[in-house]
């Protein structure tokens, strides 16, 4: 009798430990995950911190919107952070540097450089066919609906200053006033581990893209982490009034006047413990060191979360988790089923709130999407949240800027956050005008039969395309026109060709991928051979 007992009672617990191990493992893959793309987004701020400076610090640039939105692109892939290019954005308003008219395209182009992150992690899901065209879908409803948001948003910024007189509107009705610092619960936690890998400072690459020329040299590889810093005033003598930088400062006794001299005392007390405190290797080299390692330990932890995941969520359980994430209804009876959408977007803002990322919270919600645990149109909701709860960031950034700055550094802090809700406005609340799914269905399917069109799509979208329109706005107008009305043309005519079914009259390489995709497997059976 005691030995049926004992049976019966390991074999209840034993499953029990198995479920408690799994989401053990899932947490600590989970938290590697997320190390990993803080030191992939720290990789890329070093390997491209001085173009980014480049990029950021040229005024021919400014006042040109297709050109600042591209430079926003830009930067923000080479950095992989949008809340560090927001960041910084918001601080060259806050030293007047850039208006917030000239501001806003830039803005926007960090908005869409930030889906740059997800798009890369949904590759490393390339070795299933149908798990990596639901994973590219999920990562580039992002892209679309950046990119839709821009098309319209754009054109409209420019001949009306919607985003600018909206946020003028709302700085005059409320009285804004310098607040704290956003909860950093999840760098808390990560922080841990990639601290004792790199840390930068974040201060001297604000200065690199928006500062005087000689802080190129600054490193970005952060040294010293506890300084202390004493200003001291002393009298000294200059040789007439007229030499005064402020008339209150100066005075004069008999025939010799004097001023107050502030003398900075600079003190390096403790350095940083991190991996590269003491190598003299320059930023490039480390970040060059950091990037392919943060590649392997992201694709590491996330092929891993998935086979835990993959072993967890079968049979019942997987079913019953789709059901209560994926199903419409909810809790809401009709005719209040249309709410769960809604509340969809709100947990997506309120979690980004408090992870402060919103490539975290998209790279982690594309693989789900890719083992089938969350579907399109649930991810869609959570990613337009997800990009709502990102501007937070600025908001808190613009207001610990000083008294005098703080208007415009709030204002543009502002525009980011009508860009996002209006583009939620333009994409969402109406089913039919969900483009964004759509296409980034079509584009999964796409991408589940020709896997190599993933790495062209991400090169054009991201870096290729947007060089080219940068290259072309800064060419001036007539450039733009020379090139874009063609293009434009070459579009209507194969939208009204197609119109009437008759694509078959063009060649076949303009209008399917399956020659580019034959001629792709050759090339590869001639390599191996």
């Amino acid at each position: 009798m005691m030995l049926r007992i004992d049976t019966d009672f390991t074999e209840k617990i034993i499953p029990v430990l198995q479920v408690i191990l799994k989401v053990i493992l899932l947490l600590v893959f989970l938290f590697f995950f997320i190390c990993s793309l803080d030191i992939l987004s720290s990789a890329f701020q070093l390997v491209g911190g001085k173009v980014a400076h480049e990029l950021f610090f040229d005024g021919s640039i400014f006042y040109h919107p297709m050109a600042s939105l591209m430079v926003g692109v830009l930067v923000t892939v080479l950095v992989q952070s949008s809340n560090m290019s927001i960041s910084i954005i918001v601080s060259m308003v806050s030293s007047s540097v850039l208006t917030v008219k000239a501001a806003i395209p830039m803005m926007m182009g960090a908005n869409i450089g930030t889906s740059v992150t997800n798009t890369i992690v949904a590759l490393i899901q390339a070795g299933d066919r149908d798990e990596f065209g639901r994973a590219f879908a999920g990562a580039t409803i992002h892209d679309f609906f950046n990119w839709l948001s821009v098309l319209v948003l754009l054109p409209l910024e420019v001949i009306t200053s919607y985003h600018y007189h909206l946020s003028n509107i709302i700085m005059k009705s409320f009285k804004i006033q310098s607040g704290g610092k956003a909860p950093v619960l999840l760098k808390a936690l990560t922080g841990l581990l990639t601290k004792l890998i790199i840390q930068l400072d974040i201060k001297v690459f604000t200065e690199i893209s928006a500062g005087p020329e000689e802080a190129k040299n600054n490193r970005l590889t952060k040294i010293w982490c506890k300084t202390f810093e004493n200003v001291t005033f002393s009298n000294v003598t200059i040789p007439s009034p007229e030499s005064c930088t402020s008339p209150t400062l100066c005075w004069t006794e008999g025939n010799m006047t004097w001023t107050l001299l502030n003398t900075t005392y600079k003190e390096n007390i403790e350095k940083c413990r991190h991996l590269f405190v003491n190598t003299s290797l320059s930023d490039l080299v480390i970040g060059f060191i950091l990037l392919p390692l943060s590649l392997l330990a992201l694709g590491t932890s996330l092929i891993l979360l998935i086979k835990v995941l993959n072993s967890e969520l079968n049979g019942s359980v997987a079913a019953v988790i789709k059901k209560n994430i994926n199903k419409e209804v909810l809790d809401f009876p009709f005719p209040f089923t249309w709410l769960a959408g809604y509340l969809a977007i709100l947990v997506g803002a309120v979690l980004t709130f408090f992870v402060q990322s919103s490539s975290v919270f998209t790279s982690t919600i594309t693989p789900l999407v890719g083992i089938g645990v969350i579907s399109l149109e649930r991810a869609y909701p959570l990613t337009l949240g997800s990009n709502i709860g990102t501007t937070t960031t600025a908001i808190l950034a613009a207001s610990a800027s000083p008294g005098n700055t703080l208007q415009n550094s709030f204002q543009i802090a502002l525009c980011h956050f009508f860009f996002n809700i209006s583009g939620v406005i333009l994409w969402y609340p109406v089913p039919f005008t969900r483009l964004p799914i759509y296409l980034a269905r079509s584009l999964g399917d796409i991408t589940a039969t020709y896997r190599w069109f993933a790495v062209i799509y991400l090169i054009f979208c991201f870096f290729l395309g947007p060089l080219l329109m940068l290259g072309f706005s800064l060419a001036g107008w007539p450039v733009v026109i020379a090139v874009g009305i063609p293009m434009l043309f070459i579009i209507f005519m194969l939208l009204f060709i197609n119109s009437f079914n008759a694509l078959y009259i063009l060649p076949s390489w303009m209008t399917s991928l399956e020659p580019w995709g034959n001629l792709i497997s050759r090339i590869r059976i001639r390599n191996r051979q």
